[in-house]
């Protein structure tokens, strides 16, 4: 049985990031499929889910991830080629003692002389750059996963009854009981729900709004900006620190009337989660946000593009399970948990 269970996970380690990202979408569409079962019917209902799913999230998410990938790809290529253009520091720069001043060096010898500064910093600038050229790599595999995710998870969807049951019958014989088997079931949907709705879900959708205005403006970096958006949406930190830069940007390089426009759209996109949140949020147990920004971080550096939206997923349902575990068992002698802690 232990050589069946070491072969077993052999096979299935390469896709576990994937299958748990098919469990989460299967979760947290379970209530749309039980709508659309009414009108379709199961088969045809998670079908319907699956391909809506890859047209209404991947499309953008891949005009996102192609263009995050082509700016790598130029930036290194205007590298090698040394067709890099960049502007002379301030002179105020150079004011500011010690670091500032070997700063400006640096910073002169590269407008001056991009070939001597490439040559003299080779080494440094060898780790970042074959960083970039992997992560470039990563987004291609990362919109598979995405893809075959969705496939997955519609699979689940048709077959939900029986892998909720399954779920359940294995929770029961771990914990050796059916009340607080079904209670562990019940809870964990509840929290994958509400962090992948109220949590990722919204930082998608808010990352999405505002990319549209970054694409249809024409910014060279729109996908890498774009990203930027979704990391600082799902860590709950306000997209304007990073709109703010772009929007004077806009403003320096365009038109005032598509400045402007440009503007109110960012600024309301910008704001949008302020009414998606109370729609999508407070469906799971309250998880401290530490918890979600180190699962963020985790997942992005554990498992790339795939596990910025596993990670803090996966990591919310373990403090959840973690809480409850405490709650069923508290320390001797000491006082009964009956919650999570505040």
């Amino acid at each position: 049985m232990a050589l069946l269970v070491y072969a077993s996970s052999r096979i299935i380690l390469p896709f576990t990031s994937m299958l748990l990202w098919s469990a989460i979408l299967a979760v947290m569409l379970y209530p749309l499929h039980l709508r659309l079962v009414v009108w379709f019917g199961n088969r045809l209902s998670a079908l319907l889910i699956g391909l809506v799913g890859v047209a209404v999230m991947l499309v953008p998410m891949l005009t996102a991830v192609t263009s995050l990938g082509s700016s790598i790809l130029s930036l290194v290529s205007s590298l090698q080629s040394h067709g890099l253009t960049v502007p002379p520091p301030p002179a105020r720069l150079a004011d500011f003692p010690l670091v500032c001043q070997k700063m400006t060096e640096a910073w002169t010898l590269v407008a001056t002389n991009m070939p001597e500064a490439l040559a003299k910093y080779r080494q440094m600038l060898s780790a970042p750059a074959a960083w970039l050229l992997s992560f470039a790599g990563d987004l291609i595999t990362g919109e598979l996963s995405f893809v075959l995710s969705f496939v997955i998870a519609a699979v689940l969807l048709a077959y939900s009854e029986g892998a909720a049951d399954f779920a359940r019958r294995l929770l029961e014989r771990v914990t050796r009981s059916r009340a607080r088997g079904a209670r562990l079931v019940a809870l964990t949907a509840a929290t994958i729900r509400g962090v992948a709705l109220g949590v990722v879900g919204v930082a998608v959708i808010q990352s999405l709004l505002v990319g549209i205005g970054f694409f249809a403006i024409g910014l060279p970096a729109a996908g890498l900006l774009t990203l930027g958006t979704l990391l600082l949406a799902i860590v709950q930190v306000p997209p304007i620190l990073l709109t703010l830069p772009v929007i004077a940007y806009v403003f320096a390089t365009e038109a005032t009337t598509p400045a402007i426009i440009f503007l109110v759209w960012t600024l309301v996109a910008g704001l949008s989660d302020n009414i998606l949140k109370p729609l999508m949020l407070g469906r799971g147990l309250e998880v401290p946000m530490p918890v979600i920004l180190i699962g963020v971080i985790g997942g992005m550096l554990a498992d790339g593009l795939l596990g910025l939206f596993l990670g803090p997923v996966l990591l919310a349902v373990g403090y959840v399970l973690l809480v409850e575990w405490l709650r069923q068992h508290p320390a001797e002698g000491g006082p009964q948990i009956d919650g999570p802690p505040p």
